[in-house]
């Protein structure tokens, strides 16, 4: 496969108000595609559009949605729908996480913390990767995370949403060979964005170095580009190695102990 030529495309972004959404409508803007936006923040998206269309002279369309609500991705279709559109790529990239022990966690923050990292996902994949497979030239990325690799003491429930993110798309990847859509999940580590806000502690990242939204999602796209691409990619150096480590050189008892000690930190 050659590199993607996102000129004549229309991406849908979830979560694109920020952070990594935000990143992603930037970079795919300047190789050309046309976006639909999609964040519980209208004024955030509006401002977003309005930026892109002016710097890259493309058709940016904004959709303000809760992916929490029931049926997201039949929301959003018949929404791009009614825009008149055809959607060939999709970035599933909204989510938070919720820090502290489980057993004191807000039941109906988890609940939809559930709604939008697993539920959404599956349901606005499904909505769309029909026709995603037809046009057979785009991208499906869903946005998972280095706390998939291994259980997350604090954060258990977001290394579990996770960790079935990983999971479906490396298996939409083999079910879409054959087919020109690309798909791949994108793992990031602790990253310079709103998501520590919304958890409520910058102890949440457990002491590491947090990587720059620029760079995880070139990650992403320069994995896509090649000619072979992956089902899965972690963005960083560092993070690679240490879910090599936790995989082949620790046991499972000393991986959720070393996580353990690093989020205590923060509790």
């Amino acid at each position: 496969m050659p590199a993607v030529d996102y000129h004549g495309h229309t991406t849908l972004i979830t979560g694109a108000s920020a952070g990594l959404g935000a990143e992603f409508a930037r970079q795919l803007a300047a190789r050309g595609s046309d976006l639909v936006l999609v964040a519980r923040r209208r004024e955030r998206l509006e401002k977003l559009a309005t930026e892109l269309r002016e710097q890259h002279r493309i058709q940016v369309h904004v959709v303000e949605m809760d992916l929490a609500t029931d049926h997201p991705g039949q929301a959003l279709a018949e929404q791009v729908d009614q825009l008149g559109l055809h959607v060939t790529s999709l970035i599933n990239n909204a989510g938070f996480a919720t820090f502290g022990p489980f057993h004191q966690a807000d039941p109906d923050r988890l609940r939809r913390e559930i709604a939008v990292d697993v539920t959404a996902v599956a349901d606005i994949s499904r909505a769309f990767i029909d026709q995603l497979r037809t046009a057979g030239r785009g991208v499906l990325v869903n946005v998972a995370s280095m706390a998939a690799y291994q259980p997350n003491p604090r954060m258990a429930l977001y290394g579990a949403t996770k960790a079935f993110v990983l999971s479906l798309t490396e298996a939409l990847w083999e079910e879409s060979r054959g087919t020109g859509l690309r798909v791949l999940a994108l793992s990031p580590g602790a990253t310079r964005t709103e998501f520590f806000d919304v958890v409520g502690t910058p102890q949440a990242a457990g002491g590491t170095r947090l990587a720059s939204p620029v760079d995880v999602v070139r990650t992403a796209l320069a994995a896509l580009d090649r000619r072979n691409p992956p089902p899965s990619v972690i963005a960083g150096r560092m993070n690679r190695v240490m879910a090599f480590l936790a995989r082949r050189l620790a046991t499972r008892r000393q991986v959720i102990r070393a996580i353990g000690r690093l989020t205590a930190e923060g509790a």
